[in-house]
């Protein structure tokens, strides 16, 4: 389901289980072919005289380094490993009530414009003989966040994520969200904002657990 500002929505779709290998497979490793960091320096370089700028001067002098840095920490989530990320922290446990972290926050990067998403996730999900560490929720929604992202996927990922990992009877997942590329271009409207959701097993299955979920999380969105 998504859901902007405007209202209108759209719907849209103690071990690690054998299936963890298959969202293990989706990250890319950390071997994966580079271009070396002086070269992506000499391209930020390249862009600041495509934009009339002097990349000499005292302000701009240490900047493709500073880009190239932080590019690299917001993307990091290319880099990290599911099965390092989880550390065992899965665990055998006889419950099946809903388990809910709201208000995750995140900040990821457009992969059209490469400009900020800032939002929160929302994340339940109901137990069929196994939890998770409830830190380990809020680390794999930063793991998918810290990549390039279109929200659907992002939201799509972290529910699958959970679901492959603990085999639970059912996962929620809400993502709420502002675009950068929104606000500071384009139709330029700030205040705009975004929900999707990915629902699976019993919560998309059954009306009544969905909606308890969507009660828990409702709030009035404000992000500033």
């Amino acid at each position: 389901m998504t859901l902007d500002s405007s209202n209108n929505l759209a719907t849209n779709g103690q071990s690690v289980p054998s299936s963890f290998s298959s969202v293990s497979s989706s990250i890319p490793p950390a071997t994966r072919a580079r271009v070396s960091r002086a070269e992506m320096e000499q391209a930020v370089r390249t862009l600041l005289i495509g934009l009339g700028e002097d990349p000499d001067r005292e302000g701009l002098k240490d900047t493709p380094k500073r880009v190239v840095k932080a590019l690299q920490f917001l993307t990091q989530g290319y880099d990290q490993s599911l099965e390092e990320l989880l550390n065992g922290a899965v665990f055998h446990e006889d419950t099946n009530e809903m388990v809910l972290i709201r208000d995750i926050d995140i900040f990821s990067s457009c992969e059209h414009h490469i400009l900020p998403i800032i939002g929160r996730v929302h994340v339940a999900y109901i137990p069929n003989g196994q939890v998770i560490g409830l830190s380990k929720i809020a680390r794999i929604c930063e793991m998918h966040a810290r990549r390039l992202q279109v929200q659907e996927r992002l939201t799509a990922s972290i529910a699958e994520t959970l679901q492959s990992v603990l085999q639970p009877q059912g996962v929620a997942v809400v993502v709420e969200a502002t675009h950068m590329c929104m606000v500071m271009r384009g139709v330029q409207k700030p205040g705009s904002w975004t929900v999707s959701s990915a629902m699976r097993g019993v919560f998309a299955e059954d009306a009544r657990t969905r909606q308890e979920f969507m009660s828990l999380i409702r709030h009035n969105p404000a992000f500033h």
